[in-house]
């Protein structure tokens, strides 16, 4: 025998098998392979993949298609749907070379109508991993783009409270605008417990795991009483290593953000807010955004960083006008729709004693300590205008955040105010339960006539005032801080002007009210006004309160509860000049800072009276003399009360660190 006819035996020997797979294949088909895919699936798996249709094999290199129909796969038995997925028809491109190295990856994978159930159990169990327990992470399925017809898409994990159905329809455009068809979608259910309502349109490619090329998508949702509107394109639908959408947010409050994104905002009004949100990497930015919370406009920036230990965020925020009722929230007060829902009785505080429910000032909703440390944050907020009623104006409003390791600052917070200045350092450490909380404000130049501008004045008043709040509590609620709190008080108001009418009402001069009524107000000398009070224990006791003017003095004293909210002060009054008609009573000001009530000593007033009936029956002129204040009551010693004010322990405001 020949070398060339050895050869050619040697080739038929190796080439028969193949010739007669190929005739095989040729005459009944791949439909052969069905029931060893099917085993070895159910043996590596435990789950039956059923191939009920034609099975066709395309072979490439590097990638092969295997196109399938009527394919159903098994869930696992805790599962609450019976089949992970049901389709008319599946083609797959398998990489070989991946195969080779025994890693299932598939570039492409065409669903045509299916119906696909993906779901998270106990235990970390995840229906898509195809261990036989579903939980190794590396037994799953790599997929780089899936194309979509027709078809149904469900999400369960009962831990999070979250089922969601999706149905999928191919649309006739795209939502860029390319030609071609794209993918239309709804869906329904419910996320983290809240309800969820979705529509929208995508390229007719989904590139799961693409890290180059964007896909277009279009949606409108809704979830619990967020709205969410995005246009725009994400990059790698497993990853979303990369965002770039117009995004609008709404809602009732932005704190109803934290189960959708995981991250802590304070409680807010009403918002509505449209901007730019672009992410890659570690760093999300929400950036030129502008919109509404409440009646106050914003705008600026956000950005997030999720590299570190915890979520790190900056923003940067202006605000033309800015309502004082929408930072009420922030401190812990009720909105008025929640006033309104609970009537005017919230909660007592837990340092009052059991009485009847009733209206009360200070905030008293929690602050939620344990989300502050989902988040470091540094937030910079800067306002024009303070919208408030009108008989107080507030201006330039500038404030710095500071939120790190559970301890929020807010260092400085200014704002003007009446022509003046508060400012003030304010730490609450949140590691502690209850808050421990400080707060050192200082006012600055503040003008007498600007806190009253309702009352009309021949010209403009000259009086400042200046104090300083030390202060320090504890408790969850900026209520409970002051129903425990302990500090010092001090104000002093000096060389000023101040509404003469004003002061003869507060002095009881019924004769010189009647003629101020018919002249005009006037102007008169305020020498100077100062107030010296210890807080212990959330009660304010007063060492000192003296308001004098050239026409009388007022004396106070007396305490207020903060804890209870109610106010128990007495003014004397020590008119300087004789009056032919007087009162001549202290003036009582008590009950709760919701209903403060403002009552004469009707003891006082009865003698009075009865004297001036007893005189009148022997000559009616006689009556009077129990009504005339003969005065003249002596000035203050101003400078004094000024002196042993400023001689009062004065918190550095710059020495930040003592806060701490």
């Amino acid at each position: 025998m020949t070398l060339s006819r050895t050869l050619k035996c040697i080739a038929a020997v190796l080439l028969a098998p193949i010739l007669l797979a190929v005739l095989f294949i040729a005459i009944g088909g791949w439909n052969w392979l069905r029931g060893p895919i099917e085993r070895l699936t159910l043996e590596k798996t435990g789950r039956v993949l059923a191939i009920n249709g034609d099975l066709k094999v395309k072979f490439g290199w590097p990638l092969s298609r295997v196109r399938a129909a009527a394919v159903t796969f098994a869930n696992p038995a805790w599962a609450r749907e019976k089949q992970m997925v049901a389709a008319d028809g599946v083609e797959v491109a398998i990489d070989l070379p991946q195969l080779l190295q025994r890693s299932l990856v598939l570039p492409e994978v065409r669903l045509e109508r299916p119906v696909v159930f993906l779901e998270q159990g106990s235990g970390g169990r995840k229906n898509w991993l195809l261990d036989l327990e579903q939980q190794d992470e590396e037994a799953r399925i790599r997929i780089g783009r899936l194309t979509l017809d027709h078809g149904t898409l469900g999400y369960d994990d009962a831990g999070t409270k979250t089922s969601i159905r999706s149905e999928l329809s191919t649309s006739n455009a795209p939502p860029d605008g390319t030609s071609g068809g794209g993918l239309a979608f709804s869906a329904r259910g419910q996320f983290q417990g809240l309800a969820v309502k979705a529509s929208g349109s995508g390229g007719p490619v989904l590139a799961m795991r693409d890290e180059s090329t964007p896909y277009p998508l279009k949606v409108d949702a809704s979830v619990g009483r967020t709205r969410v509107r995005a246009d725009g394109t994400i990059t790698s639908l497993l990853k979303l290593s990369a965002m770039d959408l117009r995004l609008a947010l709404s809602g009732d409050s932005l704190e109803q953000l934290f189960p959708l994104i995981g991250l802590a905002f304070p409680a807010t009004r009403a918002y509505a807010t449209e901007g730019h949100l672009l992410h890659s990497g570690n760093g999300w930015r929400y950036e030129k955004f502008s919109g509404r919370i409440g009646d106050s406009d914003i705008a600026g920036t956000f950005q997030f960083d999720t590299g570190g230990e915890r979520p790190a965020m900056k923003a940067d925020l202006v605000s033309k006008v800015l309502a004082v009722a929408d930072l009420g929230p922030l401190i812990g007060a009720r909105p008025r729709s929640m006033q309104a829902a609970k009537g005017a009785a919230p909660a007592p505080l837990e340092t009052a004693a059991p009485t009847p429910a009733r209206a009360r000032v200070l905030p008293d909703l929690p602050f939620k300590t344990d989300r502050w440390k989902s988040v470091n944050a540094e937030v910079k907020l800067r306002a024009k205008t303070l919208r408030r009623a009108k008989e107080l104006p507030l201006e330039d409003f500038v404030t710095h955040l500071s939120l790190r390791d559970s301890v929020l600052r807010l260092d400085p917070l200014d704002f003007g105010v009446a022509g003046g200045r508060l400012s003030a350092v304010i730490s609450l450490d949140g590691r502690a339960d209850p808050i421990q909380a400080q707060a050192q404000v200082r006012a600055r130049n503040i003008l007498v006539a600007r806190l009253f501008p309702a009352v009309e004045l021949s010209r403009t008043s000259v009086g400042q005032i200046n104090g300083e709040f030390n202060l320090a509590g504890k408790g969850n609620s900026v209520g409970r801080m002051l129903a425990s709190s302990n500090g010092k008080v001090g104000l002093v108001v000096a060389d000023g002007e101040i509404s003469r009418l004003m002061m003869e009402k507060v002095g009881l001069h019924l004769w010189e009210i009647l003629e101020l009524k018919v002249t005009g107000d006037k102007l008169v000398r305020l020498r100077c006004g100062v107030a010296d009070v210890d807080v212990k224990a959330g009660t304010m006791h007063a060492n000192a309160l003296i308001f004098d003017t050239e026409v009388t003095t007022i004396v106070g004293t007396g305490s207020i509860d903060l804890g209870q909210e109610t106010l128990d002060l007495t003014l004397n009054q020590s008119t300087k000049h004789t009056t032919a008609l007087a009162l001549r009573s202290p003036i009582y000001v008590r009950g709760s800072f919701a209903k403060p009530e403002v009552a004469l000593d009707r003891g006082r007033l009865a003698a009075r009276a009865l004297g001036a009936v007893a005189l009148g029956t022997f000559n009616p002129l006689l009556a009077l003399i129990p009504l005339i204040d003969a005065g003249p009551g002596r000035d203050s010693d101003c400078g004094q009360l000024v002196s042993d004010a400023r001689a009062l322990p004065r918190p550095d405001l710059a020495a930040k660190a003592t806060l701490r």
